[in-house]
């Protein structure tokens, strides 16, 4: 099956000129270094499949002899190998010095294993521009929507030379700085979420305080429960750390109940990740009844709950958290602030039952030491000032439009939402082969996250995650229309 990656690591632009004969550089010759750039650059995954000679000389209008000829041309390179009868392939490693390229028979990605290289690549699109376009896949909100003058004033003020001095040349407080968690703990409680300062842990983004939960409390082998379909790297992540994950199917409501219970009964999982509220990719929130179920199969099985509310910035008022019905007992609270104010400051934090804390706390310590305290110092700035609640509103304003503008594009162009619109995310069903169409799309510059990078176990799917804030441009679906066959 295929195995496309979606997202760049590189900064070239992603829409390339048609191929055309020079005398520097043939056909073939210009093909071949095209597929390569993308296999370079993992835009190509180890084990995704080539189109097929047909296809592709279709596609670029070229000789089926000129693709055979480019192919030939990367399988020397070894940077492809051909399966009997089944075509090419992006190899799973670069051969060694001497190494003969063989012909291999063996599927291209084992049944039920995740996908962490195509995560990988999910982050690597983070940090690159893209060319331009507002891309359909990302997984956040534009850089001109965050953009603001609080967050630059706000570490001027915490930065004069005495502060500066003392942040600086020395280490931070262990469990981040007094203030920020101070702040913090004032507006959990506003939610309803009884944390205290001492039970607050700051971390380097929320990716690191799932983290730290993760290495705190698991050992390999252990076995994870996850929502399905979920947010591709933490698939990942839980994969490289040796742990067995058991996807977990999320509906409107919440989790399936009866496939946890089941869960709980044949493999004593230790752990629950979940995104309870404005779920990634499908924007669903928690229901009060599933949210008490999951409490209670936590309670009778032994097991944590870790709350990743990452969108907690954007969430419909009064929305379930289990941490909030479970008063912090068996669940592990985890956000930042990468989403709605500012990804590079890589300010996130984690709030633990009291018995947790100082465990948590060594495995941070083992990892980072201490986090920036200047930056935190600013980001309680921003939150104490009212500033960072006002920027959320303004934000949430402006993405309620957009949705609403990207829903009727989405519609008119065949595509149906399978989850109700909400959130920054849209779960539509396109009717085709999302991993075939990225490729296809990535010739234009444009880049999807197809379904396949929210399942555990990688299978084609007519599914892709949108976000609302880049795909209220008729430009992208008008291509997408064509390239759909619509």
């Amino acid at each position: 099956m295929l195995q496309t990656a979606v997202f760049p690591s590189g900064d070239a632009t992603l829409a390339q000129p048609a191929l055309t004969r020079t005398a520097a550089q043939s056909l073939t010759e210009q093909l071949a270094e095209r597929f390569a750039a993308r296999i370079r650059d993992r835009l190509l995954a180890p084990g995704a499949r080539l189109p097929s000679v047909r296809q592709c000389a279709a596609q670029h209008g070229l000789n089926p002899s000129t693709v055979v000829a480019a192919y030939d041309l990367l399988l020397a390179q070894g940077m492809v190998e051909a399966r009997r009868n089944r075509g090419f392939f992006v190899r799973e490693r670069a051969p060694l010095r001497g190494e003969t390229v063989s012909v291999s028979t063996a599927p291209a990605v084992t049944p039920g294993m995740a996908a962490p290289i195509s995560a990988a690549m999910l982050i690597r699109g983070m940090f690159h521009t893209t060319g331009g376009k507002p891309q359909p896949g990302m997984g956040v909100f534009p850089p001109e929507w965050l953009a603001s003058t609080f967050m630059a004033a706000a570490v001027r003020k915490v930065s004069g030379s005495k502060a500066l001095a003392d942040s600086s040349l020395r280490y931070g407080e262990p469990q981040g700085d007094g203030h920020l968690r101070r702040v913090l703990a004032s507006r959990l409680q506003g939610m309803g979420l009884p944390a205290e300062a001492s039970q607050i842990i700051t971390t380097v983004g929320a990716t690191h305080a799932l983290d730290i939960v993760s290495r705190t409390l698991l050992k390999p082998g252990d076995c994870v429960m996850v929502e399905e379909p979920g947010w591709a790297v933490e698939f990942a992540r839980l994969d490289a750390m040796g742990m067995r994950i058991l996807p977990v199917p999320r509906g409107p409501l919440g989790p399936d109940l009866a496939v946890m219970a089941r869960y709980c009964e044949v493999h004593a999982p230790k752990l629950f990740v979940s995104v309870s509220v404005l779920h990634n990719p499908t924007g669903h929130c928690l229901s009060p009844a599933s949210a008490h179920r999951v409490l209670q199969l936590a309670q009778r099985h032994d097991f944590h709950i870790v709350e990743d509310d990452t969108y907690s910035h954007i969430a419909p008022e009064h929305a379930t958290r289990m941490s909030v019905l479970d008063g912090l007992q068996r669940s592990i609270y985890v956000s930042g602030f990468a989403k709605i104010l500012a990804p590079n400051w890589r300010v996130g934090f984690l709030v633990a039952p009291p018995d947790l804390t100082e465990r948590l706390l060594d495995t941070k310590l083992l990892a980072t030491l201490t986090t920036p305290s200047l930056l935190e110092r600013a980001m309680a700035l921003c939150i104490e000032s009212g500033q960072l609640r006002r920027h959320a509103e303004r934000i949430r304003t402006r993405l309620d439009a957009a949705r609403t503008r990207s829903v009727k594009l989405a519609q008119a162009a065949g595509c149906r939402f399978v989850a109700e619109p909400s959130g920054l995310f849209g779960w539509v069903d396109t009717g085709v082969d999302t991993e075939a169409l990225a490729q296809r799309l990535l010739d234009e510059g444009y880049l999807i996250a197809p379904g396949a990078l929210f399942h555990a176990a990688r299978a084609p799917s007519t599914l892709m995650r949108i976000n609302f804030a880049t795909t209220q441009d008729a430009a992208f679906w008008k291509v997408f229309r064509r390239l759909a066959g619509r």
